[in-house]
């Protein structure tokens, strides 16, 4: 059997009594480590807070082990019981729908369980879930590369008046071009897009592509480390998003398409006062206290 088991989004108590259970009768226990992090991270302390709560040893599996040997995790699961952490829920990465796919394809039993994501965390920002338009991936621009795909989705969330969750880049021992080209990989040190990034990065390619999908006025909302203790939620203009400090990641941003008049009362808790030349604005805990 082979367990894929949502953590939600926060810290190692997030997991659910039923994700709990599964994981203390398995033999042999992974957590993906490259589509997202808790709050703490992946440092030795994180693994060993979730190692001491869950009562199990923690096997880190970065890209190219899901990716590239998870054969070995799904022949395991023939023959225990494995369990594969995710942070967040487990279908919140395509990584982990093809997991399950290669899995039924073995013949390995499958059971997910789920928890808290991104997804549906963002409702806190106000803007109602049933409200957004399809969510984009926002990359890191490199010298010779700056994809602008999602451009066209937010274009056509917005023309449509939905929001748009922008999920930011997360870069995690992904291998340096030039160790690729010579054949033994190096690592890059990892890499966490800020909302300021994914904001200059979207105004360039609205410049270049001039089709009006949004500009520096354009209402928004920055959230850093979403359903933490630490969690803080910015409204305002692009533009004056780009005056916070977030913080530590993760950040995701939201772009807003035509708002309901109960959905602007909330962002007003969470506006950026006045000209703000100090950065100052409301902020929440995890438990959604003002």
């Amino acid at each position: 059997m082979l367990y894929i088991i949502g953590l939600g989004l926060g810290d190692e108590k997030d997991i659910t009594v039923k994700d709990l259970e599964a994981v203390k009768k398995c033999e042999k226990v992974y957590i993906e480590a490259y589509t997202s992090l808790l709050s703490f991270g992946l440092s030795s302390d994180g693994l060993s807070k979730l190692e001491n709560l869950y009562g199990r040893s923690i096997t880190l599996a970065d890209r190219e082990m899901v990716e590239e040997k998870a054969d070995q995790i799904l022949s395991e699961a023939r023959e225990s019981e494995i369990a594969f952490l995710v942070v967040g829920d487990p279908f919140g990465a395509t990584t982990h729908t093809d997991l399950v796919v290669r899995a039924k394809k073995m013949g390995v039993e499958v059971k997910v369980i789920h928890n808290a994501s991104v997804m549906n965390a963002i409702g806190i920002c106000g803007l109602q879930l049933y409200r957004y338009g399809e969510t984009v991936s926002i990359p890191f621009f490199t010298e010779n590369w700056r994809p602008d795909s999602f451009y066209d989705k937010i274009q056509s969330n917005r023309a449509l008046g939905l929001h748009t969750l922008c999920l930011l880049d997360i870069r995690v021992k992904e291998p340096t071009l030039e160790s690729l080209c010579r054949g033994r990989k190096l690592y890059e040190p990892p890499k966490f897009m800020t909302i300021n990034t994914a904001i200059e990065q979207l105004l360039e390619v609205e410049q270049n592509r001039g089709g009006s999908a949004y500009n520096e006025e354009t209402t928004s909302v920055g959230i850093a480390r979403l359903g933490s203790e630490d969690q803080i939620i910015v409204a305002g203009s692009m533009g004056q998003l780009l005056t916070v400090d977030f913080g530590a990641p993760l950040h995701c941003l939201v772009i807003a398409g035509n708002t309901h008049p109960l959905e602007e009362e909330m962002l007003e808790f969470y506006a950026l006062k006045g000209e703000n030349p100090e950065g100052k604005y409301n902020k929440t805990s995890s438990n959604g206290a003002l």
